[in-house]
């Protein structure tokens, strides 16, 4: 056998190899580059590489089609026989699929399927880096300690299959977040951001936020737990969204198993969710969050088929102006559901057709309210109503007549985001944001800030 390290050339071969009816096979080439600090100096950073090959192959029977998935890291050409043939083997042992469609055919190929992978290195913190460590030495001089992490990754995705696929995409996820403390520690605030290249964050910014929070928790007020007015900023948002665009398949709400079911059969689809002129989307092109533009599924699931792997992807509502109009769906389950064919999309866009900042939110239009900095440990409590539980973080303020005039006490909270978007009352302007919950599988969104008259703040937390 000739010596292939290359990624298109590991996917050519292992299809070359295969002796099953279908093999889909999906090359990633990772590659990572972090920073980390705490007390206002670097600590550690880093630069990884990785590989995962992942095959999987089908095999058709008198009772249908039948998969098999294997994945490896670091995989070098002497172990894609032995990955082919143990993906063949799976297939084989298997029963037939329920999520089996014919593989994906006629796209059209990548023209850069056989470049090299695209790398993340050391050079993506050139400017960050330096500007971080200014902000070291105004925390230094401001009283505040600064801790956090900045990292960035890059994968480049290699998919080819046995009906001609070869689809390629370049993917680059950068997150920071900055947690400022005073020297005692009894006061944090907390900021975060999401990047495709560190172009585009600024640490002073970052640190005068947080230097602002800071001082706003200088005086403190004990409040009990009840329903306030809240303003959610946009990374609250985010992760409430989030946890609702994974929550809704529309073969589970067909079944009557979600917020989403129609008491009696069927779905919600058409109703309206929100008063507000609220659009809730995602496109795989939309600037600064675009993500792969065709289906890669490295395992089959409610929400993915590996099945469905290079299936296109095209911009998707799943709100539309206040209205329920997309449930998330593979083409096995829109055959079941008889809905469109509407794949998850690896980022999320809520507009709503506000002007305003948060900033301007509070002193414009605000009596008496919370600010929220930021959500965590969401959990789900009940799927019937996506009634969700979690607890706030990093500082909750109190605003009264436009003006914040101390940081509250932290609350459990028990709400549902379908219910809340029924509720909120304004919406701000539509920016990107980095999900403080999700932000580990989930960083590509854009949201505004809420305003919800009566959010529950079920009981007193003394978490930090």
């Amino acid at each position: 056998m000739s010596r292939v390290s290359k990624p298109y050339e590991i996917v050519e071969r292992a299809l070359e190899l295969s002796t099953t009816d279908g093999l889909v096979v999906i090359a990633d080439e990772h590659s990572s580059a972090n920073l980390r600090w705490a007390g206002n100096a670097l600590t550690t950073n880093g630069v990884t590489r990785g590989r995962t090959l992942t095959v999987i192959a089908t095999v058709d029977g008198a009772q249908g089609t039948a998969s098999g998935v294997v994945s490896r890291s670091a995989v070098t050409a002497d172990d894609l026989e032995p990955l082919v043939r143990a993906a063949e083997a799976a297939a084989r042992g298997a029963g037939p699929a329920e999520d089996a469609q014919p593989l994906v055919s006629g796209v059209p190929s990548s023209p850069d399927f056989t470049d090299a992978p695209a790398e993340t290195g050391s050079e993506v913190f050139t400017d960050f880096a330096p500007a971080l460590g200014d902000a070291f030495a105004r925390a230094r001089s401001g009283g505040r300690e600064l801790y956090g992490f900045a990292n960035h990754e890059l994968t480049s995705t290699y998919l080819g299959t046995s009906t001609g696929l070869r689809l390629r995409h370049d993917q680059p996820t950068g997150t920071l977040e900055l947690n400022a403390k005073s020297p005692d520690r009894t006061r944090s605030a907390w900021a975060g951001r999401s990047t495709r290249d560190f172009k585009d964050v600024d640490p002073a910014a970052m640190d005068a936020e947080l230097a602002r929070r800071l001082g706003w928790a200088e005086r403190r007020i004990d409040l009990p737990a009840g329903r306030y007015e809240t303003l959610l900023p946009p990374t609250a948002v985010a992760d409430l969204l989030i946890y609702q665009l994974w929550s809704s398949t529309a073969r589970d709400a067909v079944e009557g198993r979600t917020v989403f079911s129609q008491p009696g059969g069927g779905t919600r689809l058409g109703e309206k969710l929100a008063p507000l002129p609220l659009t809730l989307r995602s496109d795989p092109h939309a600037p600064g969050l675009e993500s792969a533009p065709f289906v890669i599924a490295h395992s089959s699931g409610d929400s993915a088929s590996v099945f469905d792997n290079g299936l296109p992807l095209a911009p998707t509502d799943w709100i539309r102006e206040g209205k329920l109009e997309r449930l998330t769906t593979t083409r096995h389950s829109a055959a079941l559901t008889g809905l469109p064919v509407a794949p998850a999309i690896d980022n999320l866009v809520l507009d709503g057709g506000g002007e305003r900042s948060l900033e301007e939110m509070v002193t414009a239009t605000t009596g008496r309210a919370l600010l929220l900095t930021c959500l965590w440990y969401i959990r789900e409590v009940d799927p019937a109503t996506l009634l969700l539980t979690g607890l706030t973080r990093d500082g909750v303020y109190l605003v009264e007549d436009g003006e914040v005039v101390g940081e509250v006490n932290n609350f459990r909270f028990n709400e549902s985001p379908v219910d809340l978007l029924s509720r909120a009352s304004e919406a701000g302007r539509t920016e990107k944001t980095l999900p403080r919950e999700w932000g580990d599988w989930f960083t590509r969104a854009a949201m505004p800030a809420l305003r919800i008259p009566d959010f529950n703040m079920s009981s007193v937390s003394q978490g930090v």
